[in-house]
């Protein structure tokens, strides 16, 4: 948050009151469009020196400037003007899915999305009661941090035991990661291949599952992988995670867990009955998980040797299965999204509590942002109410 310091009175229109500048709050705008200082100096027609005078806190824009960075960051005044809300604790480590040179900027990006999902999370935890959290927390046995496999299986068997989940496939794995408190959001960002990230806010878990992958299957899996790291991984620190070797290690583990989590050792094994790669279309279908996915947990469990594990590649490579998988279309297997914001706005708008005008200007953020955060369809904070709480609760 801002200190008194680092927030600057700019004079607004003729007549009017001047208005405070969170020098933070341009610089998240600025990075949440994946923009540095000197492109968003060319657009706004100023110096790189001006930008970062003004985020540093060293000057302030004219009115008419800042009126420009808001539109080109694509935010309101009031986002400027504002400090951040209040979130539900300081934030555990966020575990990205790279690291590096190459993904230093989406990574900054993904930390300010992450930023704006727990302030609106927070914002309507006053106002509506989110499910109880209720995830497990393992640690390894090895001082070295290290998980073992075995480690790793019975975790996940525990977790499933501690959800009431019997020993067969889980109809809606999303509903089922919100219903045990952890909060989603499938925010779509354009031009970026970030498949999910999850991190820790106070006591609450958080998962953004950023890009559309078209499947299901796929889906689900990215949701178990980052269960994995909420209950394997709490311990390890952000500059840990960044250390290719850690990095490393913590996504093959999480990946295992995912594999044990969906696919149990105690029944799934009981279902493969050869290494045809057609039977695992109908597998798939049962699972809801990706046919690459079955396979290398047939490697995991020992069901194929080596050499038949291989031969299955191979033949997924031959049909060019590797990006695009059979059941992967819209409606080959039933859709799971994020649903606890979603249910939160509507419950606020159609008890009265708040308009939704009160909670655009309450948020100070873009109505397309918080209609994204919480899985709105655009456009919809911009009807009456009537208009907007129908489609939320079909």
């Amino acid at each position: 948050m801002a200190t008194s310091s680092s927030v600057l009175p700019f004079q607004g229109r003729a007549g009017g009151q001047p208005r405070r500048l969170v020098p933070s709050r341009l610089r998240d705008a600025r990075i949440a469009k994946r923009l540095n200082q000197s492109e968003l100096a060319a657009l706004v027609g100023v110096t790189r020196q001006a930008i970062s005078a003004y985020e540093q806190g060293e000057k302030t824009p004219e009115a008419a400037t800042l009126t420009l960075i808001a539109d080109v960051l694509e935010q309101p005044l009031s986002f400027f003007t504002r400090e951040d809300r209040e979130k539900f604790g300081d934030f555990g480590t966020r575990f990205f899915r790279a690291f590096g040179p190459d993904t230093k900027r989406r990574n900054l990006m993904c930390d300010v999305y992450a930023n704006w999902m727990a302030q609106t999370a927070r914002y309507f935890d006053d106002l509506v009661n989110y499910p109880p959290v209720k995830l497990p927390s393992f640690a390894p046995a090895n001082a070295n941090g290290e998980y073992t496999d075995e480690e790793i299986e019975d975790a996940a068997s525990e977790c499933r035991g501690q959800w009431g989940l019997g020993p067969g496939p889980v109809s809606n794995f999303l509903a089922l990661a919100e219903a045990k408190g952890v909060i989603a959001s499938g925010i779509a960002l354009e031009r970026e291949q970030i498949q999910a990230f999850s991190f820790w806010n106070g006591a609450r878990p958080f998962i953004f599952l950023a890009s559309d992958t078209g499947s299901v299957a796929r889906t689900r899996f990215d949701v178990a992988h980052e269960i994995g790291h909420l209950v394997l991984h709490r311990g390890i620190g952000q500059e840990d995670v960044e250390n290719p070797k850690v990095f490393k290690k913590v996504e093959t583990e999480a990946n295992r867990f995912a594999g044990a989590l969906l696919l149990p050792r105690q029944s799934f094994p009981n279902e493969v009955f050869t290494t045809r790669l057609d039977a695992f279309v109908e597998l798939k279908r049962r699972w809801k998980v990706a046919i690459q996915a079955m396979v290398y947990r047939c490697k995991d469990l020992g069901i194929f040797d080596e050499y038949q594990i291989t031969n299955l590649y191979k033949q997924i490579s031959a049909r060019k299965w590797r990006t695009r998988e059979p059941l992967d279309d819209a409606d080959a297997l039933p859709s799971e999204h994020p649903r606890t914001l979603q249910r939160a706005v509507s419950l606020v708008l159609s008890g009265g509590r708040k308009r939704s005008e009160d909670i655009t200007t309450e948020l100070a953020l873009a109505p397309n942002t918080i209609e994204g955060l919480c899985n709105l369809e655009r456009g919809m904070l911009d009807l009456p109410e009537p208009e907007l709480i129908e489609p939320i609760l079909r």
